[in-house]
């Protein structure tokens, strides 16, 4: 293992579920010497990616924190995104989120959020937490706008997850994907969070899905007239467009390909 894959493991095993770690700990789970993750947990710790807590253990370092402030300043996607969002608050309603969220392995991940003036339910897509791949607006209209390649190999991933939801093929995954598709956005009720209507559009680069940007509406009194729907589909779907313009003449390398 390289020094710079073992740096990697050890950061990976605090996703895990466990938040502190020994260096024995470390060791064991990596099948390395006590001497070779001491001498890496060292390393991690001066540069402030690990710190040490009571008990001999190991917890992730304020380092994260320093660099999450960087992401959010530097990130050209964050950055484009984030008029176009308060414009979809002013469009539709104050009472509601809109979330900016990014694949993430076989996951969705909501990297950028923007909240309305007026009372409203919290979003259940909190910034960092890997959400479903399958289930909630971010999640569906990505996966629509995936290149058949790419989905086919999430299909075959996930086969027994997909199943258990009542997907028992892969032609009828395509097949509930297709309308998301052909009306450009994906609107889901209660799927991820009770009392929550979630309509998303695809944010896109050079024609690839990189990103999904979304309205989270609270909807305590049932479901808005389709009338409304449709106005806050339009919003929704002409600031993804927006974005997605603004991303195609930015700098290359502006955003995750």
């Amino acid at each position: 293992m390289s020094r710079q894959s073992h740096i990697l493991s050890i950061l990976q095993l605090f996703d895990t579920g466990m938040s502190v770690w020994t260096v024995e700990e470390i060791a064991k789970a990596l099948g390395v010497s006590v001497r070779t993750a001491y001498r890496t947990v060292r390393e991690l710790t001066q540069g402030g990616f690990l710190d040490p807590v009571s008990g001999a253990g190991y917890v992730l370092g304020p380092a994260f924190i320093r660099f999450d402030r960087v992401l959010r300043q530097s990130d050209p996607l964050i950055r484009i995104a984030t008029p176009a969002m308060e414009r979809v608050l002013e469009e539709t309603s104050q009472e509601a989120v809109v979330i900016l969220c990014r694949r993430f392995k076989d996951c969705v991940m909501s990297v950028h959020m923007v909240e309305g003036r007026e009372p409203h339910l919290p979003a259940s897509y909190e910034r960092g937490a890997a959400m479903p791949l399958f289930l909630g607006a971010p999640a569906k209209v990505i996966l629509a706008f995936l290149p058949d390649r790419v989905l086919r190999g999430l299909y075959l991933r996930n086969d027994a997850e997909l199943r258990l939801s009542g997907i028992d093929s892969w032609a009828n995954f395509k097949e509930q994907l297709k309308p998301v598709r052909k009306a450009g956005y994906a609107m889901t009720q209660a799927e991820i969070g009770e009392g929550r209507l979630g309509i998303a559009a695809p944010i896109t680069r050079e024609g690839l899905v990189v990103a999904s940007l979304s309205l989270v509406l609270s909807v305590r009194n049932g479901r808005p007239d389709a009338e409304r729907i449709a106005h806050f589909a339009g919003s929704v779907r002409r600031a993804a467009s927006a974005v997605s313009a603004a991303l195609d003449v930015s700098e290359p390398g502006a955003a995750p390909r």
